[in-house]
């Protein structure tokens, strides 16, 4: 974890940067927001924690300008909460208070690295695989993870990372599918100041900040053809070119590539060059879907489960043995990351003791949540909600009072709502909880603006305003 603390934090910089040192982070100190971007170029960071003062909502803008994803923590002492919440607003993902708490530090820390490092598995099928990773870690031979998309293929390459000789050096990961192409080799090599327009400083690439480290190259199959031949090179000479430069820069990382897409066939299809394919593909690591490892969704429910307890501040609730056998039935096309997002809305809706059947909805193919096909049909036809569950001994009468004589639709809009103020009306984040596309979640507020249902608007808490 590289830290950078940004302004002088009313001398609480020795103590919050500390107690993030003891809790494993490399930590730089930026003065202001200028430093910080120049070290950004220079050496990259994983989070920022910049001084409230500093005016955050001004500060995210730059960082977006220069294709900087890094997520940003607000700190300050004695700020009221209107100059916390706009932080917020304006794209911070957390605010702490100073002097600085230990715990809390720890746990932002945790937060950030958590979804991407958590190893979780017990199933057989995955034993194997992960049995294998370890044998091939400590090599420098070159990996290529395959599987479907969300089955865990980042989770796998920080496991063979942390494995590794370089596990104490830097893992940086780049989305090849998430960066537009034409900034796509400037991201991975660098570029120097005037190199194109808006290259209005030197900034070093992927390729530098992992150097000494381990590079993944996420979802490498959307790589086009044209950048290939340069990856190429650079894999193989160890030197990468920034865009403007004048001489190679020589670097010493280890590459781990993934994909959801079959290479062979893409290299059939002239899509993949072959070179590149067998540079990469001088180990394999599949890993299998959620579905061919059943003891697997046990474990990373009750995983997601208690993650999401935490983070809501909710009562923690068990697992029911009939909502995990739902869980198990189901085919999961969105593996562990639909899991995930269906724990998520568990524990937002569970009542009673346990987190019981009622409580589990899945997007169906419309991206419509309802419940899973093997409770629907007990309902026999109805268009509500259950009452089987109001009579198990595992749900409370409160919970029967919430569901019974509601409509799937009317559930469904009251997790939304709720989802959207929790999210303070933050739409991109609302969506990813419930595990719908954005472009669901907009048309389905848009219906209830036009029911006279106050919808909350970013910011907001519950106000209705126009999308």
């Amino acid at each position: 974890m590289r830290l950078l603390i940004v302004g002088t934090l009313n001398g609480q910089l020795g103590a919050a940067s500390k107690i993030a040192m003891d809790r494993g982070a490399q930590v730089t100190h930026a003065p202001d927001a200028d430093m910080a971007l120049a070290i950004l170029r220079n050496r990259g960071a994983d989070l920022l924690m910049i001084e409230i003062s500093l005016d955050i909502p001004s500060i995210i803008p730059k960082l977006r300008a220069e294709h900087f994803s890094i997520p940003v923590v607000a700190c300050g002492i004695g700020t009221d909460p209107q100059t916390a919440a706009a932080a917020i607003r304006g794209g911070a993902k957390e605010y702490i208070p100073l002097p600085p708490d230990a715990e809390l530090i720890a746990a932002v820390l945790e937060a950030v690295t958590e979804d991407s490092q958590s190893f979780i598995y017990r199933d057989a099928v995955m034993k194997e695989v992960a049995a294998l990773a370890e044998r091939i870690a400590p090599s420098e031979a070159s990996v290529l993870i395959t599987g479907e998309s969300g089955t865990g293929k980042e989770v796998m390459a920080r496991f063979v990372h942390q494995k590794s000789h370089r596990t104490n050096k830097p893992f940086v990961a780049v989305n090849c599918a998430a960066i537009p192409e034409n900034l796509l080799e400037s991201e991975l090599f660098g570029h120097e100041k005037g190199a194109f327009t808006g290259a209005v400083a030197r900034r070093i690439g992927k390729f530098e900040e992992a150097d000494g480290g381990t590079l993944l190259l996420d979802e490498i199959s959307e790589m086009d053809v044209r950048l290939q031949a340069k990856l190429l090179r650079a894999i193989q000479e160890r030197q990468i070119d920034r865009v403007g430069g004048s001489k190679p820069v020589n670097v010493d990382i280890r590459i781990i590539a993934t994909s959801n897409r079959n290479l062979q066939d893409a290299v059939k299809d002239g899509d993949f060059r072959e070179d590149l394919f067998f540079r990469l593909n001088v180990f394999n690591l599949r890993v299998p879907p959620l579905r061919e490892r059943p003891e697997d969704i046990a474990a990373l429910a009750a995983h997601f489960a208690e993650k999401y307890t935490e983070v809501n501040q909710v009562e923690k609730r068990p697992i029911s043995a009939d909502a995990m056998n739902v869980l198990k039935a189901h085919a999961w096309p969105g593996n562990v990351r639909e899991l995930e997002n269906a724990m998520h809305r568990s524990v937002l809706l569970a009542n009673g003791p346990d987190i019981s059947t009622s409580a589990i909805m899945l997007p169906d193919a419309s991206g419509n949540l309802t419940m899973p096909s093997s409770l629907s049909e007990s309902t026999a036809g109805s268009s509500t909600v259950s009452s089987t569950d109001a009579t198990d001994p595992h749900s409370s009468e409160d919970a029967a009072v919430k569901m019974v004589g509601k409509t799937v639709a009317e559930v469904e809009r009251e997790l939304i709502i709720d989802t959207l103020k929790h999210c303070l009306g933050n739409r991109t984040h609302a969506a990813n909880i419930l595990g719908i596309s954005i472009r669901t979640l907009r048309n389905k507020l848009n219906q209830y603006n036009a029911d006279g249902v106050p919808v909350p608007q970013p910011g907001d808490t519950g106000q209705r305003a126009p999308l």
